[in-house]
């Protein structure tokens, strides 16, 4: 079926879950929650779980949890990290997180530090429970 012009613009400026950084605080992550299941999801067009299309946004509380971490050595002059973290509102986000690569873990609490870091464009955690440093 053929749509006219007028009706594919309306529905593509009716989409709740487009994000907008107007408004809202720099310093914070934004995510979409779908209004049919309640699913948090970063980033996305529809719902992983229902595919819906109603999908609200909301700002994250900035905690969260590491879920997997991995060192990089390529394109950076010394190792950095990459991390999986769970957020405390349900969704997973790719970030970095501040500190010595080989002192971060899985199941570390963290906290964002900023929302978008100037060279990457991804958001950048700080540890909440600093590690058992014996020898300090």
């Amino acid at each position: 079926m053929y749509h006219s012009g007028s009706v594919a613009q309306q529905a593509a400026g009716s989409a709740t879950g487009l994000l907008d950084p107007r408004g809202h605080d720099a310093e914070a992550i934004l995510f979409q929650r779908c209004t049919w299941c309640g699913t948090a999801m970063y980033h996305r067009l529809l719902c992983p779980v229902c595919r819906g299309s109603e999908l609200r946004t909301e700002r994250a509380q900035g905690t969260g949890i590491v879920r997997h971490s991995t060192v990089v050595h390529r394109n950076t002059p010394a190792a950095r990290n990459v991390s999986q973290i769970e957020m405390s509102e349900g969704f997973v986000v790719r970030g970095r997180v501040m500190g010595p690569p080989i002192g971060i873990h899985s199941g570390d609490r963290v906290r964002l530090s900023t929302a978008k870091d100037p060279v990457r464009g991804e958001p950048v955690f700080q540890l909440l429970d600093e590690p058992y440093r014996a020898w300090s």
